[in-house]
């Protein structure tokens, strides 16, 4: 059953692959969609025998590398952690297959993109199967491949190509980083297999080393080197400037991506690591502080958006600050939680959007849209209940989830813990405003858009709009269903019990009653101040804007990280480039290498080819030279 899991999707991309061409677009979708599915309802099946019967298992498929000490299968490692995963990624991904079908139906390489999308669910898989740390880096550059293919799928497009290219350089970054700590690991402990890995690290927590001229401990310098990887597969501050550009990609890619997939890498490498991070209070303070300014940072930012996907992208990375201070303050499980109820509401929001654009021939600026809540009831309808799960409205997934790690970085008790509290309420207040923007000004006010009649819009087909049926499902149901078994007092540890490690036992006490009932009192109200604000009096928002106009720009230009990136990095590297072609490359080594070589043989052939007359007596003359040189060499001699 494993072994269909991790290789159905295989199969299916390389029959999509190599033979779409020949078996046509049809075969190529169903075979995929069908392959993944059957991944998918194989992966519930695991996930519910770990559930009931604390099933654990680990697969060898076979041995990797066996050199020295150094022993690296690759195998099916199955647990709590990898059955959540398993669920989330092949749940996720073959609704995106199907919804697909319909949301590609022009596109004239169908094959190709659905071979794409098999393959990056293969690579996913094998991440987070992995028992150690190369099959780990394997899977984890095997994504970065995959997206670097689905956001530069449409290559005829200038934009796409830029953007592909950036998230596959910002992710050499943080993957740069990973890998020395992968290295170190190595180093430290003999061994990268995560058992042996993690029963070592109480025995060197007293183990220094040199790094940059600093003598730091061992297990702080491998965390914070993994926390880098994870900072870039995951979009956090700093590394985060490749997310809302992979925009460019077909919105499935959005979806697959972003919601379930790639960018929970980071937060599952975290949580899989946490008996090291458990012992490292710096990198865990860090993760901390780095997670609540990526929640705030991309919150403030997509207030201004006016990119639908965008929009939704910066959701993403904000909620990905989130997971990432839950695993701070210690909360692994319930970064977990939210992760898994994520995937449900961020796919559908995506997935939704992508039947807007669908139905809006391909326009993305909610500016130019409003008013069509009654043209597309379907699409408007499932969008709000995504929305209202985001948001963490009362009773929906997202509020069970996302109000877990407010409570728990509270009471976690120390100042840290209060401040990644309170910029989680800030941040929530943030995500309510912007979700409901989105919302307001995509169905509801006026029609703004003077190129598409509104009688033209029409609802999607059925293969789009199953999916997403699905996806609300989920994010009504999947936080109060699991809630429980994910951050329980008592069921969850033993469900964690052998993926996570606490070394103390998360708090049972609960936060004042002012505390539980604050979010979602903020949630709740700011959807009539957002339906006042951008609906009924739109006046008020353009005089916020114009008495805040730096403000305004400053967020609508991203904290301006790109140009500050573009300054510091692209353009000295740019000039530092045309010096080392012009001036080394060109002036220096092709001058006085390959190209001088060739020039003194050009000249050489040049004055010798004058010999050549046809005259008898020139030839004699020249033999009579050679004949004297090689005499005067031999009587020297």
């Amino acid at each position: 059953m494993e072994y269909l899991i991790l290789f159905l999707p295989l199969i299916a991309s390389i029959v999509s692959g190599f033979f779409g061409k020949i078996i046509g677009d049809k075969p190529s979708q169903i075979i995929t969609s069908l392959f993944v599915s059957v991944s998918a309802i194989l992966s519930f099946i695991v996930f519910f025998k770990v559930i009931n019967d604390g099933y654990v298992n680990n697969l060898i498929i076979a041995t990797w590398i066996n050199s020295g000490s150094l022993n690296v299968n690759w195998s099916i490692n199955i647990d709590a952690l990898s059955s959540v995963m398993l669920v989330v990624v092949t749940l996720i991904s073959s609704l995106v297959h199907i919804y697909s079908i319909g949301y590609m139906s022009h596109d004239p390489n169908k094959p190709r993109f659905m071979s794409f999308l098999s393959l990056f669910t293969f690579s996913m898989l094998t991440l987070v199967t992995s028992d150690n740390f190369v099959q780990l880096f394997f899977g984890w550059e095997a994504v970065g491949l995959c997206s670097y293919f689905l956001i530069g799928f449409w290559y005829k497009k200038e934009s796409a190509n830029a953007a592909a290219i950036k998230a596959f350089i910002v992710n050499r970054v943080g993957d740069f980083g990973f890998a020395l700590g992968i290295f170190l690991i190595f180093y430290i402990f003999g061994t990268v297999n995560y058992g042996e890995v993690f029963n070592q690290v109480p025995e060197v927590l007293d183990k220094h080393i040199v790094f940059l001229g600093i003598k730091a401990n061992s297990i702080d310098i491998i965390c914070i080197l993994l926390f880098i990887g994870a900072m870039g597969k995951s979009a956090q501050f700093l590394l985060h400037t490749w997310l809302p550009d992979a925009m460019e990609g077909p919105t499935p890619v959005s979806a697959l991506i972003h919601a379930a997939t790639m960018v929970t890498a980071g937060v599952f490498l975290i949580v899989r690591c946490s008996p090291i991070y458990e012992y490292s209070e710096l990198a865990l303070s860090l993760i901390t502080i780095i997670g609540m300014i990526t929640a705030f940072f991309a919150a403030t930012v997509a207030l201004v958006q006016t990119d639908i996907k965008k929009i939704i992208a910066y959701s993403t990375c904000s909620q990905l600050g989130y997971m990432f201070f839950a695993t701070g303050v210690g909360a692994y499980n319930v970064a977990m939680f939210h992760l898994f109820t994520h995937a449900f509401f961020k796919a559908l929001l995506f997935l939704g959007s992508g039947s807007v654009i669908h139905s809006f021939k391909n326009e993305q600026n909610i500016n130019q849209m409003g008013g069509v809540w009654k043209k597309l009831p379907y699409t408007y309808a499932l969008m709000m209940v995504g929305t209202l799960a985001l948001t963490g409205f009362p009773f929906l997934s997202g509020f069970y989830s996302k109000d877990a790690i407010i409570e728990f970085a509270y009471l976690k008790g120390n100042n840290i813990g209060i401040y990644a509290a309170s910029i989680g309420i800030l941040t929530a207040l943030l995500t309510s405003i912007y979700s409901w923007r989105l919302i307001f000004k995509t169905f509801h006010g006026n029609y703004n858009n003077s190129k598409i009649n509104i009688e033209n819009l029409h609802e999607s087909p059925l293969v789009m709009l199953a999916p997403l049926l699905v996806l609300a499902v989920g994010s009504i149901f999947a936080g109060i269903l699991f809630k429980e078994l994910f951050i329980g007092h008592e069921l969850s540890y033993d469900f964690w019990s052998t993926s996570i490690k606490f070394l103390e036992p998360l708090s049972k006490n609960h936060p004042p009653t002012w505390f539980l009932f604050l979010t979602p009192s903020i949630v709740v109200i700011s959807i009539p101040i957002s339906f006042y604000l951008f609906v009924y009096n739109k006046n008020i928002v353009e005089e916020i804007v114009k008495m805040n106009k730096p403000l305004y720009i400053f967020l609508q230009n991203k904290w301006y990280f790109d140009e500050l990136y573009n300054t510091i990095f692209v353009k000295p590297s740019k000039r530092l480039g045309i010096f080392l072609w012009k001036k080394i490359d060109g002036s220096i080594i092709d001058r006085f290498g390959p190209d001088g070589i060739s020039n003194l043989i050009k000249n050489f052939s040049i004055r010798a080819v004058k010999f050549q007359s046809g005259f008898i007596y020139q030839y004699a003359f020249v033999m009579l030279i050679g004949f004297s040189v090689l005499l005067t060499l031999l009587i020297l001699n």
